[in-house]
C-alpha cells in the first residue's frame, strides 16, 4: 500500500470514528499532495509525498515557535498533536549513530575537506535519509565535522 492510498484509508478510518481533528488534519495532507499534483502535473510518489510531509512538520514547528512566544498553549498543544500525527506517516527515523556513520561516509565519498564541500556531502545524505532525518540537525553535525 504506497503512501497515498495510507492516507486516504485513515482518513476514511477517522470519518467513521469522528475524529474530527485528526480529520480535518487529514483532508490537510491530501489538499497539500493534491496540490503539488495539479501544479507540477505529475502524480507523487511516495518520496515527494514524504517531502510534502515534512514541508508540513517544519511550517508547524516553526508555528509552535511562534506560539510558544506568543504564551498561546492552547494553540501550541494544537500544533504539537498535529507534528505528531504527521511524523506518524514518516519512516521510522535514524538513530544518532546511523546519523554520524551516514555522514562520516558521505564525508569520505564526496572528498570533502572544508565547509565549502558541505553542499556536496548535504546533497549525498538527503538522497539517502530524506524524511528520516531532521535535515538542519544533520547540517549542523557536518557543520562541526567540516570545521565550520
Amino acid at each position: 500500500m504506497s503512501l497515498k492510498e495510507r492516507i486516504t484509508e485513515d482518513m476514511k478510518a477517522a470519518m467513521r470514528s469522528g475524529e474530527k481533528e485528526r480529520l480535518g488534519l487529514i483532508r490537510m495532507i491530501t489538499s497539500a499532495i493534491k496540490q503539488r499534483e495539479v501544479d507540477e502535473r505529475i502524480t507523487l510518489d511516495d518520496a515527494q509525498v514524504i517531502v510534502v510531509l515534512e514541508k508540513m512538520i517544519k511550517q508547524r514547528k516553526e508555528a509552535l515557535v511562534q506560539f510558544q512566544a506568543g504564551n498561546r498553549p492552547d494553540l501550541v498543544a494544537k500544533e504539537t498533536a498535529e507534528v505528531v500525527l504527521l511524523q506518524g506517516y514518516l519512516p521510522s527515523q535514524l538513530s544518532a549513530a546511523e546519523i554520524d556513520a551516514l555522514i562520516a561516509a558521505a564525508i569520505a565519498e564526496s572528498g570533502a575537506a572544508s565547509i565549502k564541500d558541505m553542499g556536496k556531502v548535504m546533497g549525498i545524505i538527503k538522497a539517502r535519509a530524506q524524511g528520516r532525518a531532521d535535515m538542519a540537525a544533520v547540517g549542523s553535525k557536518i557543520k562541526a565535522k567540516l570545521g565550520g
